[in-house]
């Protein structure tokens, strides 16, 4: 794309395609890919696994991990895109602290769409409506100033291209 370095959280809730277009944009970027499901705990996957919600003192290191990672490759002037869930407000701030410049694409969509995708994805350790329900309900959207959403009805092709004509703005 250009010299340019980009730190980038795509956010979205469970089913919204954060890993798939994480690593599309990535791989357009020439920028490394963390997906943040990696980093949860045995304890957080476990929780999720048996179909329990996690809450905020279960998301705070692994928070802390990712917004570690976002430090390490501005202080080295490289790009990363991360894919994270980032469903509150307060958990975009402490990862935006750790880079002011962080981008943010908000990945959205109907209910029933990401519980089609959920339903799809039987290996995936996130499990049951209830789930897909405790995200909705905690989602604070990001403001139109704080990213860039786009709706998961879109293909991940012609989201990641937004994406990059995005990133093109001055």
């Amino acid at each position: 794309m250009s010299d340019a370095t980009y730190r980038i959280l795509v956010m979205g809730v469970s089913g919204s395609g954060k890993s798939h277009v994480g690593r599309l944009l990535a791989k357009r970027l020439e920028a490394d890919f963390i997906d943040g499901d990696d980093h949860h705990s045995p304890a957080s996957i476990a929780k999720m696994a048996n179909g329990t919600p996690l809450d905020d003192g279960d998301r705070q290191d692994w928070l802390q991990t990712l917004a570690g990672f976002f430090g390490d490759y501005r202080r080295h002037d490289a790009s990363l895109v991360i894919a994270c869930s980032a469903l509150k407000g307060r958990y975009r701030e402490l990862l935006r602290n750790a880079d002011p410049a962080l981008r943010i694409l908000y990945l959205h969509g109907e209910r029933t769409l990401l519980r089609q995708r959920l339903m799809a994805r039987p290996e995936h350790f996130f499990k049951g409506d209830e789930m897909l329900d405790s995200q909705l309900a905690d989602l604070e959207p990001p403001s139109e100033g704080e990213a860039l959403a786009l709706s998961v009805s879109r293909s991940p092709q012609c989201i990641v291209e937004a994406c990059m004509d995005w990133l093109r703005m001055p």
